[in-house]
């Protein structure tokens, strides 16, 4: 009995060995994604989503939570709009009532704000950028612009893929939060750059001024649920979304101001 008591005793010593080898070579240290079930769990639908009442509003998101699926999850952009982008709105009502910015356009408020006010600052930039974040994508998007803005992106880049290029090394190298766009510079021609935080190229401190008309978000919020720490991955997903239609609207609205 003793002796069929240590050999027992040793399997199971030898079991539990194995076991915590086993883990030791085998742990997950990314953070879990969402199981599918989670993913498709709408919290709302958009148009249920209201500011409170003040000089901006909502743009309405012109698709539902789940159409970008699944390059960017139901689940952020049910949190990054009616959360992120929602706040920002109503901060900046806040902090615009009874200043001289308040009865102004969003264009106008970013062109006349004192960039050392950095609650004013802030919240405008975060309304007017992801504004324009939400309406630069769509469902069934991706490929490639064309007409117009095609030819200026050739122009400009030498190609397409060469843009593409330089555009997502634009957003890899960007250090923390903050946005990468494509702009119409002030002599009409297009330009990539990138600002920090909330910033954007229509301030007084931006260090390459113009007019956006294609904006990514780089601050955690709008990819980590779903790319966790992997930038680059949702950079490369962001491509398959951009609404070039919109954005060659956007270019030639630009031209013409």
């Amino acid at each position: 009995m003793q002796k069929i008591k240590f050999i027992l005793i040793n399997l199971f010593l030898l079991t539990l060995l194995i076991a915590c080898n086993n883990k030791k070579y085998t742990e997950v240290v990314d953070v879990p994604l969402p199981e599918a079930e989670q993913k498709t769990a709408i919290m709302g639908m958009p148009d249920d989503v209201k500011a409170d009442e003040g000089s901006f509003q909502l743009e309405k998101l012109p698709y539902s939570y789940n159409a970008l699926a699944p390059n960017i999850s139901v689940f952020t952009m049910e949190n990054h709009y009616s959360k992120h982008y929602l706040t920002y709105t109503n901060n900046l009502n806040k902090a615009i009532v009874g200043t001289p910015l308040e009865n102004l356009t969003i264009e106008e408020v970013l062109a006349k704000l004192d960039p050392s006010v950095l609650d004013i600052k802030n919240n405008a930039g975060g309304y007017y950028n992801h504004s324009l974040y939400f309406k630069c994508m769509g469902p069934k998007a991706g490929g490639q612009p064309q007409d117009t803005l095609a030819a200026a992106i050739t122009k400009k880049f030498g190609s397409f893929d060469e843009f593409t290029t330089a555009y997502k090394d634009e957003a890899t190298k960007q250090f923390g939060s903050g946005w990468v766009w494509l702009i119409v510079d002030r002599t009409g021609n297009l330009q990539i750059t990138s600002t920090q935080n909330q910033d954007n190229p229509l301030m007084r401190n931006a260090t390459v001024p113009g007019k956006p008309i294609l904006a990514l978000d780089l601050w955690e919020h709008a990819y980590y649920l779903d790319y966790q720490y992997k930038r680059k991955n949702y950079v490369e997903a962001f491509f398959n979304v951009i609404n070039w239609k919109k954005v060659g609207e956007n270019y030639e609205e630009a031209l013409r101001k």
